[in-house]
């Protein structure tokens, strides 16, 4: 089958089964990439719009001239920023970079811009476009009706390509471009999966990867001082992604929520003021994502890639007008939608240059992006010449096709400042560094209402605290110092916070900690410090009335000793019994001496002795006092029954009965212990011996045991004549001593300083009252009346019994009303 020939298309001949290899190759990237047969393609329209620019270098530019159109529509409205704009920003660049006599010197570069209609398969169709002139091609089955060779246009060569826009649009197109070893850079694709050169070799930008992006709303989040926060992404790979890498890094610092996109949800609950908003570059300081909802926008923090106006753009394209811009195919329509107008309405004509300048113009954000895309190639091909065709005019061999690879080195080397004065560069995947401007929006900001740059991100957060609205976003709010967290399951940015308390310090913010037995906790238990010692001191008052018995009861109990000693042969000393005198006399002392053993400061000796001579002392007291007794009842009770004197009555029989009595109490004294800490609930460290207030009960119970006896055997001996020995002063001792140890014992349980004082008075005045009642009267008798201290002629102690005998029957009498007049002298000398 033949074909006619035509200028504009060549002619084929099919010969099946083969065809035609270009048509076939088409058919198959087609069907490869975007699942569609040329013939759908051909439904949507027969060829894309483009606008084409000659030149002797020719760029590719992608732009989203039109919204993604409704179904089965591929494009929709004309978008007048984020399109034109930013399309007649690489045409405003190319002019400058031609007209530039140190850039690229008599070398031209041309165009061919292609629109995306925001839509990435789309996109993929057109980008079809530029890689038509590196396919082979097999024209020699092809021929015309005249049987000549056909002429075929060759398709313009596109040696890199500026764009996309967005990053789901350039991640399709990338995919195709590598596989030419096409090089491109996007001027606002920000996804970080494009950061990956294993699958996107060839893409580069010059806006930062949302990555940085992501770090710095981390940042800002920290900086805020919030730890609750949700995610709100938009569909596609941009939101997606970025919020993915958010989430990433701030795994630590913010829950893992995502919720809808709704931009009107939160006014249509009710929740105005409830929510901050923290915005990604997409949202940056336009006005058109919080229109009519600038109240539910009140404080939100913005982010946006550091940029600059572009003074020479603005000059240029307010100067662009239908008459001067026909090589802008949409310009005309954008005319229309900017100024409401149909430019083909019959009978009407327009001022032209009036509704110029009264066109509402903000130049849109990426346009220096745009043109710093446009000039990274530019100056990635002046490198290239240099290099390959040093001292050539033009184009050489060398460059004649430009090689993909080698571009794409020259496109990672450039570094040089853009027309907004900032670096261009890449690191080595492609990226450009991150800077950030980081706005507030603040509507009660009645001087100057609307966004506010509040800080700059640039590998770090720089942010003035001072003129921004900070308020408060965490589910709980940071624990007092000495308080731990006590996580709430499942929710990583929730807890209670829990004192530490007791002797705990705070270990980390998870744990609280014990502080060692020799330390306590500092006032705001952050850590542990050294406790300090609490004893008594010598000079206290606790200590000084103490110490003042005690001293006295020794020089009385020293005086009777030596006076004793100095008159050991006279009647009272040996009537009183010495060996026993001696004995009690020596625990007596022992008790005093006591005193300064519980005051002195404990160590190991001091403990040792404590222990050692605190139940000894009593015991030797009261252990001699008890055999006394027990002497004068054994004594009584027989002289009722025989006139034979009861056994074990000598001196040597009582202290042999003494010192046994003695030496249980010393085979119950446990092994000596040291000083140990002490702690007390205002955390203050008392140095005591080892020694708990049950064992010192136990030290001081045989001593009871053998004061409480031997009260019972003076009560026992109440009936022994006034006359006879010493039984009524042993029974008022003891009567007086047992008062005073139940006095004791309730004040006994309180302080170190009160249990102290309590025991050593306690013991002091026992000690006394015995020293009183039985050996100062002696003394005093010794010393001042020693007129009686004669000797009196002996008796046996079987006419001590009589004699014994003889009262009692005397009083029995008495009793009876009998009385006699003969009186008996009683023998002291027993």
């Amino acid at each position: 089958m033949i074909s006619q020939c035509h200028t504009s298309q060549f002619c084929c001949r099919f010969s099946p089964p083969f065809g035609c290899h270009v048509k076939t190759l088409l058919r198959l990237l087609w069907m490869l990439f975007l699942g569609l047969s040329p013939e759908s393609w051909a439904q949507q329209g027969t060829q894309p719009h483009s606008i084409k620019i000659e030149g002797d270098i020719t760029l590719g530019g992608l732009f989203p001239v039109h919204s993604r159109g409704p179904a089965g529509v591929p494009c929709g409205e004309i978008k007048r920023e984020k399109g034109i704009h930013r399309m007649e920003a690489m045409l405003y660049a190319l002019d400058q970079i031609n007209s530039d006599p140190d850039l690229l010197p008599n070398i031209t570069l041309g165009a061919m811009v292609l629109d995306t209609c925001s839509r990435d398969t789309y996109a993929l169709e057109q980008s079809l476009t530029f890689v038509q002139a590196l396919i082979q091609k097999d024209n020699s089955d092809v021929r015309c009706s005249n049987n000549e060779p056909p002429i075929i246009p060759k398709p313009e060569r596109v040696v890199g390509v500026i764009g996309a826009s967005g990053s789901s649009v350039s991640i399709m197109v990338a995919n195709v471009l590598r596989l030419f070893a096409i090089p491109q850079i996007s001027y606002a694709s920000t996804a970080p999966e494009l950061s990956d050169k294993s699958r996107y070799e060839f893409f580069s930008r010059v806006v930062p990867p949302d990555s940085y992006q992501a770090q710095a709303m981390v940042d800002i989040v920290k900086a805020m001082g919030w730890n609750y926060v949700s995610t709100l992404a938009s569909e596609g790979n941009y939101g997606e992604s970025g919020v993915d890498a958010f989430l990433q890094i701030s795994r630590e610092a913010a829950p893992q929520y995502q919720i809808p996109i709704d931009s009107r949800a939160a006014k249509r609950a009710n929740l105005t003021g409830h929510f901050l908003f923290v915005g990604s570059d997409s949202w940056g300081a336009k006005s058109s994502p919080i229109l009519d909802q600038e109240d539910v926008a009140e404080g939100a923090v913005t982010i946006l890639p550091k940029r600059a106006s572009i003074d020479g753009f603005d000059n240029y394209f307010t100067s662009r007008s239908l008459k001067n811009n026909r090589r802008n195919i949409w310009f005309a329509e954008y005319w229309e939608d900017d100024f409401k107008c149909k430019l083909t309405r019959p009978g009407i004509k327009y001022d032209l240059e009036k509704i110029a300048q009264e066109s509402q113009y903000e130049q849109e954000g990426k346009v220096q992006f745009v043109i710093d895309a446009v000039y990274a190639m530019a100056h990635a091909l002046h490198s290239m010449h240099l290099d390959l065709c040093p001292g050539s005019m033009g184009i050489c061999e060398k460059m004649d096709p430009v090689e993909g690879s080698q571009l794409l080195h020259y496109i990672r080397s450039v570094n040089f400042n853009g027309d907004a004065g900032t670096g261009v560069m890449f690191n080595e995947n492609g990226d450009a560094p991150g800077r950030y401007d980081i706005f507030q929006f603040q509507l009660s900001n009645t001087t100057n209402p609307g966004y506010r740059c509040i800080g700059q991100w640039t590998n770090n957060l720089r942010l003035n605290v001072n003129i921004c609205f900070v308020p408060d976003s965490v589910c709980s709010f940071p624990c007092e110092l000495g308080e731990r967290k006590k996580m709430v399951k499942g929710v990583p940015c929730c807890w209670h916070c829990e004192l530490c308390d007791g002797y705990q310090y705070q270990l980390d913010e998870l744990n609280c900690d014990m502080c060692p037995f020799d330390m306590r906790p500092m006032p705001n238990r952050t850590g542990c410090r050294s406790t300090p010692i609490i004893k008594l001191e010598w000079s206290s008052p606790w200590a000084i009335i103490p110490v003042f018995l005690a001293v006295l009861g020794i020089l009385a109990t020293s005086g009777c000793i030596i006076t004793f000693i100095r008159f050991n042969d006279t009647p009272i000393v040996r009537a009183s019994g010495r060996e026993l005198s001696y004995v009690l006399l020596t625990g007596i002392f022992l008790i005093y001496l006591i005193t300064f053993l519980m005051i002195a400061e404990p160590s190991a000796p001091v403990c040792a002795f404590r222990r050692l001579l605190l139940g000894l002392g009593m015991c030797i007291t009261y252990s001699a006092m008890l055999t006394k007794t027990n002497r004068i009842y054994r004594i009584f009770e027989q002289g009722k029954k025989a006139v034979t004197p009861p056994p074990f009555i000598s001196p040597t029989s009582q202290l042999i009965i003494t010192f046994i009595l003695i030496g249980v109490q010393v085979s119950e004294l446990l092994p000596l212990s040291y000083f140990t800490w002490h702690f007390h609930l205002f955390a203050r460290g008392v140095l005591k011996c080892d020694m708990s207030d049950l064992a010192l009960v136990l030290c001081l119970s045989y001593s009871i045991v053998l004061m409480v006896t031997c009260t019972v055997y003076a009560i026992k001996s109440r009936g022994v004549p006034e006359t006879f020995n010493e039984a009524k002063p042993i029974g008022f001792t003891m009567y007086t001593t047992c008062i005073i140890w139940l006095a004791f014992v309730p004040i006994f349980f309180g302080t170190m300083f009160i249990q102290t004082t309590t025991l050593t008075v306690s013991m002091s005045l026992s000690a006394t009252v015995s020293l009183g009642m039985l050996y100062i009267p002696k003394v005093y008798v010794i010393i001042f009346q020693p007129e009686q201290n004669v000797q009196k002629r002996k008796r046996s102690s079987k006419a001590v019994a009589s004699t014994v005998t003889s009262q009692l029957s005397q009083k029995d009498d008495k009793q009876n009303g009998e009385s006699k007049s003969s009186a008996i002298v009683p023998d002291r000398s027993q």
